[in-house]
């Protein structure tokens, strides 16, 4: 009989921490040792990227760990050519886990003479020869259209769920669910169901990018505690501004649970200034040491999450149980011992 092939992890440098812990909680579940694959990811001189992988990894189905954040070209650049080096080595299968996935804001054509960059990066993974991927709250759920082999996409709302039945287990009935934009209705609404909470949307109405004219909040948020809900935060500009107005009429807190924290130029500086009471961010960008340090912003884990899906694809088992709640709860026992 064929040897069992157990699941193998790779990492680039995007997330090291995130691979690491993602590690762990497969070796807990498998009961044997699951380790990052032994493999230096450098850079020559002039920026040119090589890899190269130490153990044998011929016939292994291989999970490559990489989100591509920022800096987004040269970690997509990474998860590019470490493919290549698996192909080229006999991996059976190469799986991308790319817990926060670049270029999707850039996911349809806004103005005329501009690129869909995310369907370009679509493409130079499949051509690289990644043959699944696995990926976190994409921008835009269209884009796993643009890959022609199975994209699959995790939700962070369950494990939110969670957060917010530990951290407000006495006020569920205060509990407000806010999409900052319409385009987050749908969002918002996913949380709001699992938690049973009303909905409402914070409209806003740019000038020009990065710029906000004006703010009409839609739904009745007086002595409400709101929870802003997004799939990511750059600048947070438009965070920080709808927690104000939602403050202006009537809320009695806001807090914020966004997926993916870029957290680019001033916005932990924003936060930590602003009048939200909170901001929860998961990991599948590596957390800055300001981020850390900043009293109001707190990181929940996605490894748990992460570990079981793999594990799932590799043992061919449904990866969509993972949406529910209570598949989450005992996968997260002891992060939520309040549940």
């Amino acid at each position: 009989m064929p040897a069992i092939v157990e699941p193998k992890l790779i990492t680039g440098n995007a997330n090291k921490p995130l691979a690491s812990a993602i590690a762990r909680r497969m070796s807990l579940h498998r009961g044997v040792n699951v380790g990052l694959v032994d493999a230096r990811v450098e850079r020559f001189n002039d920026g040119e990227i090589f890899v190269e992988v130490f153990e044998n990894v011929r016939g292994e189905d291989m999970f490559i760990v990489q989100p591509t954040s920022n800096p987004a070209n040269d970690n997509l650049m990474e998860l590019l050519v470490m493919c290549d080096a698996l192909r080229r080595s006999s991996a059976a299968r190469i799986t991308a886990v790319i817990p926060y996935f670049g270029y999707a804001r850039q996911d349809r054509r806004t103005k005329a003479r501009t690129p869909i960059s995310a369907k370009l990066v679509a493409n130079m993974l499949v051509g690289a020869g990644i043959e699944r991927v696995l990926t976190m709250d994409l921008h835009a759920a269209q884009i796993q259209g643009f890959f022609d082999i199975p994209v699959d996409n995790l939700y962070a709302s369950p494990v939110f769920a969670l957060d917010i039945r530990a951290q407000f287990k006495d006020r569920m009935d205060e509990l407000m669910v806010i999409s900052p934009d319409v385009g987050g209705v749908a969002r918002a609404r996913e949380l709001a169901k699992r938690i049973n909470a009303p909905l409402s949307i914070v409209d806003k109405r740019r000038e020009k990018p990065g710029e906000i004219a004006e703010m009409i909040v839609i739904g009745d948020v007086k002595d409400k505690v709101c929870l802003i809900v997004d799939d990511m935060c750059d600048t947070a500009g438009t965070l920080c501004k709808a927690a104000e107005v939602l403050m202006e009429h009537g809320a009695k807190e806001v807090h914020s649970y966004i997926s993916h924290g870029v957290m680019s130029g001033p916005a932990v500086e924003r936060v930590t200034n602003s009048v939200m009471k909170s901001l929860v961010l998961t990991d599948t960008i590596e957390p800055t040491q300001p981020i850390k340090d900043a009293p109001n912003i707190r990181v929940v884990p996605t490894a748990p999450i992460f570990a079981q899906a793999i594990l799932n694809i590799w043992n061919g088992t449904s990866v969509s149980s993972l949406f529910e709640d209570t598949t989450l709860s005992p996968i997260y026992d002891g992060l939520y011992a309040a549940e």
